[in-house]
C-alpha cells in the first residue's frame, strides 16, 4: 500500500527543471544513437542547372526557391552554360469528385498534382529518363463554405507542389553527370 501511494505521489509531482533537461538529453542521445538526422539541403554532383519549365509557373518558382538553398549550385538560363538540364514535360493539377450525397451534392474532392520530367545533359544524354510523380489529396467539400474550401484547396495544391519539388530534388541529388 505504501509503495503504491509513493509511486502515485511521484507521478502527480510536476517535473523539475533538472528532470526536464535530463529527459531532453536522454531523448537526444537515443535519437542520435539510432542514426536519426534531420534531412538537410541535398548536395549535387553538378554545379549548374537549366530549368526547362515556364519561368513564372508555380513549379518553376518552387524549384528555384529550393535550389537556392543548395550550396554551390546556380540556375542558368542557357542550356549551353549548364551541366544538366531539367525538362518539365507536364505539370498539371486535376480536380475530381470522389464522393456524393444521395441528392447528388459533392461531399469530397480529390486533388491530384502530376509532374512529368526528365534530366539530361546539354548534349542530349539522358540522366533521368521520362519520370512521372503524382500526389493525391482528399478535400471535403461543403457548398455553404465554398470560399473557405477554395483557400484550403489552394493551400493543399501548394503543399503538394512543395512535396513533388522535394522529391524531384532528391532524384537530382542522385544524378552523376
Amino acid at each position: 500500500m505504501t509503495t503504491r501511494s509513493a509511486a502515485a505521489r511521484l507521478l502527480r509531482r510536476p517535473l523539475s527543471r533538472r528532470g526536464l533537461l535530463g529527459s531532453a538529453a536522454m531523448a537526444a542521445l537515443l535519437l542520435g544513437g539510432c542514426g536519426f538526422k534531420l534531412r538537410g539541403a541535398p548536395t549535387f554532383a553538378f554545379r549548374s542547372i537549366q530549368l526547362g519549365v515556364a519561368p513564372r509557373s508555380e513549379l518553376s518558382l518552387e524549384l528555384r526557391r529550393q535550389l537556392a538553398a543548395a550550396p554551390d549550385l546556380r540556375v542558368v538560363e542557357a542550356a549551353k552554360d549548364a551541366e544538366v538540364v531539367l525538362d518539365v514535360l507536364d505539370d498539371s493539377i486535376v480536380r475530381s469528385v470522389s464522393a456524393n450525397t444521395a441528392a447528388g451534392q459533392v461531399r469530397e474532392i480529390t486533388l491530384r498534382s502530376r509532374v512529368r520530367f526528365r534530366v539530361r545533359t546539354p548534349s542530349g544524354r539522358e540522366l533521368i529518363p521520362d519520370t512521372t510523380l503524382e500526389l493525391g489529396q482528399p478535400l471535403s467539400y461543403n457548398e455553404s463554405a465554398a470560399l473557405g474550401k477554395e483557400s484550403e484547396e489552394a493551400e493543399l495544391v501548394r503543399e503538394m507542389r512543395r512535396d513533388i519539388t522535394t522529391q524531384m530534388l532528391r532524384r537530382l541529388a542522385a544524378v552523376k553527370p
